[in-house]
């Protein structure tokens, strides 16, 4: 089932989401429904959040880059309680967009090289060292899980010349190509 994606503005972005365990209900239908949403979204990444659960839950499905990012090939995760450790090496900038923050894209500074542990839908534990523009999915949707969005790594001027955006999301008034839910209105 395809799911609202929850856009910026929404408070459920900003908590920091809670470890799910094994007795998790609806694990499975969770896990099809999140991939059904990025899928439909055009997205390469998404997590619990932006669909509203404050669960931590991210779906990669990275193939869809795979022609400008060798790395992304077959790449297709369900990280569950993902831990990262960042590892040595330049922070690269490449520009990033996120389906809660729709119409937006900004330059974002990231490492290209990172150790990833998680566990996967079945409880099974993996840990991996990530490199390139997948490690950049992989930072960039584990933020979601910590209450933070790639435009909180943008500098203060960055963030003054897209504040008329950044309220348009939150007024209701941007609207995407797929499902969403706003903002609720301040009384």
């Amino acid at each position: 089932m395809r799911l609202p994606v929850y856009l910026y503005g929404h408070p459920v972005l900003r908590k920091t989401a809670a470890p799910i365990s094994r007795d998790y209900p609806e694990l499975k239908k969770l896990i099809e429904n999140m991939f059904t949403t990025m899928y439909a979204s055009e997205g390469v990444g998404l997590a619990a959040p932006q669909i509203g659960r404050s669960d931590r839950i991210v779906v990669i499905d990275a193939d869809p880059v795979k022609d400008s990012f060798p790395e992304c090939e077959g790449r297709k995760f369900v990280l569950i309680n993902p831990e990262i450790e960042v590892l040595d090496g330049e922070a690269v900038s490449r520009g990033e967009g996120c389906l809660s923050l729709p119409g937006l894209s900004e330059n974002v500074s990231r490492v290209e090289n990172i150790r990833l542990r998680w566990v996967d839908e079945n409880f099974e534990p993996h840990e991996e060292v990530i490199t390139g523009f997948l490690a950049r999915i992989v930072q960039h949707e584990c933020d979601h899980l910590e209450g933070k969005l790639y435009i909180d790594h943008i500098s203060m001027i960055r963030k003054q010349l897209i504040k008329g955006k950044l309220n348009n999301i939150i007024a209701g008034k941007t609207r995407c190509d797929y499902p969403a839910k706003y903002a609720p209105k301040k009384r």
